[in-house]
This record gives C-alpha cells, sequence and structure tokens, in this order.
C-alpha cells in the first residue's frame, strides 16, 4: 500500500494509504470524502462544546433577541419544553443569544466534554506524526461517538433547527460561511505531488512506479485553484538549525570586533566546513591517541 501524507496548503492533514493500481478518478474524491468528514467532526465538537454550556439552539426568529424583545413580541420557544437534558439542567445564559441558557448538569456535562476529546483526537493533524492512518471509518466512528453522547444526554432529542441535529442529518447550510470555504467537493477535488497535478485518468503507480511501500506527500484543493505551493527544500528543523548556527557565528564577531586581535583564526565558525560537519554528525573527531 502507498501511503499518502495529505495536506492542505501548507498544513498536514491525515494519512491515507492506497493501493497502485488504485485509480486517481478514485483516490482524489475519497480525500475529499475524508477531509470533509474531519471538518463535519470538527463543527460537531464545537457546537457540542456551545451546547454543553449553554444548552439547545433557540428558533432562528429569537437568536439574538433581548428578553424584553422576546416578550414584547411574546415569542415562545415550543422546543425548550421538549428538548430537556436527562438528570435535568441548570441556567447558563448565552450571552451571544443563540442558545437557550438551559445547559445540563455537571455530570451530563463531562459525558459531552469526554466525548468531544476523543472524536477530536480520532480524526486529530496528530495522528500524522503518530503513524496512524485516517479513513472513513474512523471519520464514521468519530461521528457515532458523538451522536451517542447526545442521545445520553438529550434523549428526546435536539430541535429540528439546532446545528447539531441538521449536521448529523446532512442538512448543514454553511453557504456564506468560512466553514464553507473549506469544503471540498468530490467533483472538485484534486491530487498535487512534486508540483504536477494528478490525472484522473492514470493510475496511482503511474507515478510512483511499481513500490507499494512509498511515502508521498500530496496536496488537496479544488480545481481552478492552480498548482500549490512546492514544499520547502529543508525541513523546518534543519532551518532552526541554520539560523541557530548564524546567530553563534555572528555573535562570536561581535565579540571579536570589541577584543580587535587574531584570536578567530581559531574560532570555530571560521572554519569553512564546520556547518557541513556539524550536519553530517562528523563534528569534534579527535584522530590522535588519547
Amino acid at each position: 500500500m502507498v501511503r499518502l501524507h495529505v495536506k492542505r496548503g501548507g498544513e498536514s492533514q491525515f494519512l491515507l494509504e492506497a493501493p497502485g493500481s488504485t485509480r486517481l478518478a478514485e483516490l482524489a474524491p475519497l480525500a475529499a470524502r475524508i477531509h470533509n468528514g474531519r471538518l463535519k467532526v470538527q463543527r460537531l465538537c464545537s457546537e457540542m462544546e456551545e451546547l454543553a454550556e449553554h444548552g439547545i439552539s433557540l428558533p432562528y426568529n429569537m437568536q439574538g433577541l433581548t428578553d424584553e424583545q422576546i416578550e414584547e413580541l411574546k415569542l415562545k420557544d415550543e422546543w425548550a419544553e421538549k428538548c430537556v437534558p436527562s438528570g435535568g439542567s441548570v441556567f447558563r445564559k448565552d450571552e451571544m443569544g443563540r442558545r437557550n441558557g438551559f445547559a445540563p448538569n455537571e455530570k451530563m456535562q463531562q459525558v459531552i466534554k469526554k466525548t468531544i476529546e476523543e472524536a477530536k483526537a480520532l480524526i486529530s493533524k496528530k495522528q500524522v506524526q503518530a503513524n496512524v492512518y485516517v479513513d472513513m471509518e474512523t471519520v464514521k466512528d468519530a461521528l457515532e461517538q458523538l451522536r451517542g453522547a447526545v442521545t445520553i444526554v438529550y434523549p428526546m432529542g435536539l430541535p429540528p433547527h439546532d446545528p447539531i441535529r441538521m449536521e448529523f442529518e446532512d442538512k448543514e447550510d454553511l453557504s456564506g460561511t468560512h466553514a464553507g470555504t473549506e469544503v471540498i467537493k468530490e467533483s472538485e477535488a484534486q491530487l498535487w505531488w512534486a508540483g504536477k497535478q494528478l490525472e484522473e485518468t492514470k493510475l496511482l503507480s503511474d507515478y510512483v512506479g511499481k513500490n507499494e511501500k512509498t511515502t508521498i506527500i500530496v496536496k488537496i484543493q479544488k480545481k481552478g485553484q492552480g498548482a500549490p505551493g512546492r514544499e520547502p527544500v529543508i525541513s523546518h528543523e534543519e532551518q532552526k538549525e541554520m539560523m541557530l548556527y548564524y546567530y553563534r557565528k555572528q555573535e562570536e564577531l561581535k565579540k571579536l570586533e570589541e577584543e580587535d586581535d587574531d584570536s578567530f583564526l581559531n574560532a570555530e565558525w571560521a572554519d569553512n566546513h564546520a556547518l557541513k560537519r556539524q550536519f553530517h554528525g562528523v563534528k569534534d573527531i579527535k584522530w590522535g591517541p588519547r
């Protein structure tokens, strides 16, 4: 199986594996499906944090209004009495005016918060560093865990207008939002590798060869966005090492200018090959007998 390190822009997203015989016409939509699934989990986690703190979502015609305005307009939340959290509620006013303020009790809050942490861990970018693959089964597991927590805390369900229920039912409306711009339609997904677009008519092996143990970094984006930025020639750690090396060299120069003598000839930085030896790990080798 070829290992694909999928990035969006310059950021790592997830690890995906696929046989070299996979058609790019299938692989690009699969990567987009996983990408969008991870975004859905993240949106749900964000909304469920609000659910734990401030209860269910208010009807659209009541959101953002003050208590006085609601009373004056004689508006009533018909779902407040139907969607009561298990074990009763505690009042925590939502200053944003999006939720009704009747939050679950402490025990039920912990059920939601613990599940959020577990779901986030499943689809986290840190899974790349841990060499853990993320596929659609992983995304489905995270979604089911979140759904289960909501069912435990709200056995009567959530209002049909609550963003959490809409996400679970795939009825979310992301038009005009930043979250909507992050979603990549499967039909518009493109994969790029080494500055080349992976053409849908070809196989993965047409690009990476027959070696099934190959690891490549691919970037996912929408069609028509042009080529993404190439990977840096040196890693971030190597760049930090070089910056530190030149910083020390500069400090030694300043010190020598103050002393105004020829002692710099014995300084480490004066050796033209010092940086090369440092990267090759052959620094401070003693050739004579000890």
